[in-house]
């Protein structure tokens, strides 16, 4: 649901994303979603929290590889670019649509934004003349402006061709045209994209819609490999046996659940366990529940 309303907010505006859009999107129930989330700005921060963090991932081992500041900088950059090449749903959301994005939203990213301030204004230590405080907030902004613009059209020109401009423009302020220059000037790094992974969503392409109950067996089943008909329905809350068994042959039709007991053929309970693609749709289940 995370990467759908991402995807959803991407295609129509962060403030025209709704939670039909998003169910529609990720094939789960509006039951399922309101139990995941309270409401459609709690499922969007929820995505824009998740876009920080995925950013953050790049973004922070990169930066903190490098000694100086014009260094870290540079380097927190140029991984911040590919990020956003590499994630272009979360990047819009991070960057664009976060505007559009309500209350919660536009808090948590005036947080992030402070603390990316802190980080530009240690270049008034190295300044060779005063330099107001203002100036690494300006200087942000512009960047930010920047890149906004080019995710905004969607321009096929990579993102990190900004790399040299975009020092230039931060650093210019505090040492000078020359140093600004020389950071537009410089060759770019061998930068290296994540690999995309085919099957990052293993919700995608699931022939039905995940209600409430239907993820209640889906977990049950998970957290009790063995477990017979009665045991999966008792832990899952269904009383009806003709419902439980309707649902657990859903599941197995989708490859999610599989009876390695003898079954009814030999008189014998049925045996269910979660398939490898059963486990990876539960994990995602849970990830979001537990979010």
């Amino acid at each position: 649901m995370i990467t759908a309303m991402a995807e959803v907010a991407g295609e129509r505006g962060a403030a025209n994303a709704t939670v039909a859009h998003v169910v529609a999107r990720s094939g789960v129930s509006r039951r399922t979603f309101y139990e995941m989330f309270s409401d459609r700005e709690d499922c969007l921060a929820a995505a824009f929290a998740e876009a920080v963090d995925r950013a953050g991932r790049r973004v922070l081992p990169a930066y903190e590889a490098e000694r100086g500041w014009q260094g870290r900088l540079r380097a927190g950059i140029a991984a911040l670019l590919l990020f956003l090449e590499d994630e272009p749903d979360m990047g819009r959301l991070l960057v664009v649509e976060a505007l559009g994005g309500g209350p919660r939203v536009l808090a948590y990213r005036a947080e992030i934004l402070a603390r990316l301030v802190e980080e530009v204004d240690l270049g008034r230590e190295l300044a060779r003349t005063p330099t107001p405080p203002l100036t690494a907030e300006g200087v942000l902004g512009g960047a930010f402006a920047l890149v906004h613009a080019r995710l905004s059209v969607r321009d096929a020109v990579p993102l990190t061709e900004l790399l040299g401009p975009l020092m230039g423009l931060i650093v210019g302020p505090y040492l000078g045209s020359a140093a600004a220059r020389r950071e537009i000037e410089r060759p770019a790094p061998e930068l290296r994209h994540a690999q995309r992974r085919e099957h990052s969503d293993p919700l995608r392409g699931l022939d039905m819609r995940l209600t409430y109950r239907t993820v209640r067996v889906l977990v049950a089943v998970g957290s009790r490999p063995g477990a017979s008909n009665r045991a999966v329905a008792q832990a899952a809350g269904v009383e009806d046996q003709g419902q439980i068994s309707k649902l657990l042959r859903r599941l197995e039709s989708l490859g999610l659940i599989q009876n390695t007991g003898h079954g009814h053929t030999k008189g014998e309970p049925n045996v269910w366990s979660l398939t490898p693609r059963g486990s990876e749709v539960e994990q995602a289940i849970k990830a979001q529940t537990d979010g």
